[in-house]
């Protein structure tokens, strides 16, 4: 009640095990949170459950949770994605974020005042792994997906239009054959 959460999960790879894994760790972290369960005790629950690539040294589904509390505080807790993205007043705004290990697992964590047009980007890996080897030699980095997504700030564009905007530069990156699956 008074809040919305939003999940971005991540399955490692791609196909139908990728799916399942991100899938299901979303519906699971939707469920408990929807059942006001602790923020705390979901991040664990998820952390303990997902497995680790024995190849990679990775979890095999990531998941990023931002949790906006009465329009005026969000929580956001981190797995192995790339880091939130919070535009203010037009350019990055880097909040702190505390690390807190769970069972061997990094995990981030941080809670922040909402202001008045503030801009949450949340990204898979797929988004900083576009043009790697191709139109560039170590992809494109958060802080350049950044810079490009300041530009679109003033520009009055719904959620939906300024994800279509990355998703597109990210599809341009890979050649139009993406080498991961992108999430945004």
């Amino acid at each position: 009640e008074n809040s919305t959460v939003i999940v971005l999960a991540d399955g490692l790879g791609s196909g139908v095990k990728a799916s399942i894994l991100s899938t299901l760790t979303a519906k699971i972290i939707s469920t408990m949170m929807a059942e006001d369960m602790d923020i705390e005790d979901c991040v664990k629950t998820i952390a303990m459950t997902l497995p680790v690539c024995s190849v990679r040294k990775v979890a095999y589904s990531t998941f990023t949770i931002i949790h906006i509390i009465n329009n005026e505080e969000a929580e956001i807790i981190e797995y192995d994605n790339p880091h939130v993205i919070l535009l203010r007043d037009g350019k990055s705004y880097e909040f702190p974020k505390t690390e807190m290990n769970i069972d061997g697992k990094t995990v981030y964590r941080a809670r922040i005042q909402l202001n008045e047009n503030d801009i949450f980007i949340a990204v898979s890996d797929g988004a900083i792994h576009a043009g790697v080897g191709m139109s560039l030699n170590f992809g494109w980095e958060r802080k350049d997906i950044i810079s490009f997504m300041e530009t679109f700030y003033d520009v009055v564009f719904t959620a939906k239009t300024l994800t279509t905007i990355l998703l597109d530069e990210c599809y341009k990156l890979y050649g139009a054959m993406p080498g991961d699956d992108t999430t945004v």
